[in-house]
């Protein structure tokens, strides 16, 4: 088995099989059983799932959950995992990454170089096919958002918004299903893509800033209700 896929296993399984009152986990012997790996192999996993704050071992008692304390990495490997995340953690994630995309829009405005323009164009021609079809534009949205992150030319910032995009990979094109919100964020794309065009840092931030509150909201109301979206949408979170 793979590292990587043993460690999205492997933390499916520990929420699946710990305990719901203590935390503590099947040993490092019923692991290595369940997943027909060596232990060493197993312990090696475990040390990677502690660095990222998910599990703690403690001498002469086992291993415990820590999940209140994971990493945002941690809650991206959870996302791919299957592990359901905190309804809050869901909105507040969404709120972080609008902090950061605002900053990135008037970042990308001075930096942003003709291949990122010519790579959006792209983009923004994709959606519009995909539009023209009925599809979503779930994959566009993605690619439209962290390319404008990489026109930043700041590489760590473009791996922690890409956390983001993988935590919400099964929620997007649950978002995307109503064909006019795809419609509507298509067409503020084509704003915001102007606005980088001009290079003009403050309409850019301005355009993102009222393009993103939208997504917020929609968590947010998803959250506070219990509409029958937001029981799909959370369960696929």
């Amino acid at each position: 088995m793979k590292e990587n896929n043993l460690l999205a296993e492997l933390a499916a399984y520990l929420f699946a099989a710990s305990n719901a009152e203590s935390g503590r986990t099947p040993s490092e012997r019923e692991l290595a059983e369940h997943f027909s790996v060596s232990r060493g192999q197993i312990r090696e996993a475990l040390a990677i799932l502690e660095a990222m704050r998910i599990v703690e071992r403690r001498a002469k008692s086992g291993i415990y959950l820590t999940t209140r304390q994971a990493s945002v990495e941690a809650m991206a490997l959870f996302a791919k995992a299957g592990v359901p995340l905190d309804p809050v953690q869901i909105y507040e994630t969404v709120e972080l990454r609008k902090i950061h995309e605002i900053k990135a829009a008037e970042l990308a405005c001075t930096r942003a170089t003709e291949e990122n323009y010519e790579r959006l164009r792209e983009i923004l021609r994709e959606s519009e096919e995909r539009l023209a079809k009925g599809e979503d534009i779930a994959k566009e949205d993605r690619e439209f958002h962290l390319e404008i992150v990489r026109a930043t030319k700041n590489s760590v910032f473009h791996r922690v918004c890409s956390v983001y995009y993988v935590m919400g990979e099964q929620r997007l094109p649950i978002y995307f299903q109503d064909p006019d919100r795809g419609r509507k964020s298509h067409a503020e794309h084509l704003q915001i893509y102007d606005a980088l065009l001009k290079r003009d840092g403050n309409l850019a931030q301005a355009l993102m800033s009222a393009h993103l509150q939208g997504v917020e909201s929609y968590w947010k109301g998803l959250i506070q209700g219990g509409s029958q979206e937001a029981g799909k949408a959370l369960e696929h979170a």
